[in-house]
């Protein structure tokens, strides 16, 4: 990824967490400082946990601004995921200090925010602060998925994440769901529904 591509007056965001059945909707905002090297930037799905938590180190230490913003579950559950999704990106956008001329985001969704935002597809590939910010929001969602498993250790979130795996799906049916998931998504409807008829000797 080419370092000479960096802005310091634009914003690179990204969102981590939209297809877990659990927990939140994670965004990051960050812009870079030009005069740093970059170039070891890459979408965060491409890269190893040790090697995201060495970059996530070095983002935060080093980036002209950054910030983590999310939505909880109770705000996926009444707007839907696209909505907090765009919610968790303003407030990352919001949070940022200074505040950018402009601003790129991974994908085809633009949250409302008082610049103007580009979409830019397969972004966290292409522009560094992108890269950047799918990060910082990754590392620190896998973050919220291990405070899940402390606190709802039967359900296994520290080896799916909350993601609608085999594992999950069957620790769901099993347990029912937890206050971590969301009921609007229809496999947890649909484990709470079969729950409560296997438990209520009907």
């Amino acid at each position: 990824m080419r370092s000479d591509d960096i802005d310091p007056a634009v914003a690179g965001v990204d969102e981590v967490g939209r297809g877990p059945l659990a927990g939140p909707v994670v965004a990051a905002a960050v812009i870079l400082d030009a005069r740093t090297d970059w170039s070891m930037l890459r979408d965060s799905k491409r890269l190893s946990a040790k090697r995201r938590e060495a970059l996530d180190q070095r983002i935060r230490a080093a980036a002209l601004a950054w910030r983590i913003a999310s939505a909880d579950v109770e705000e996926i559950d009444r707007l839907n995921i696209r909505e907090a999704s765009l919610l968790a990106m303003q407030r990352a956008v919001e949070g940022l200090d200074p505040a950018p001329a402009s601003v790129r985001v991974d994908g085809r969704d633009c949250p409302v925010v008082a610049c103007p935002v580009t979409a830019v597809i397969g972004g966290d590939d292409q522009v560094p602060a992108i890269a950047a910010a799918s990060i910082i929001a990754k590392v620190y969602r896998d973050q919220c998925a291990l405070e899940l498993h402390a606190r709802f250790p039967e359900y296994g979130f520290d080896r799916h994440r909350g993601y609608p795996t085999a594992l999950h799906r069957e620790r769901l049916l099993r347990h029912g769901p937890c206050a971590a998931h969301r009921h609007s998504f229809a496999p947890v409807r649909a484990a709470d529904g079969t729950y409560h008829r296997e438990h209520s000797g009907r």
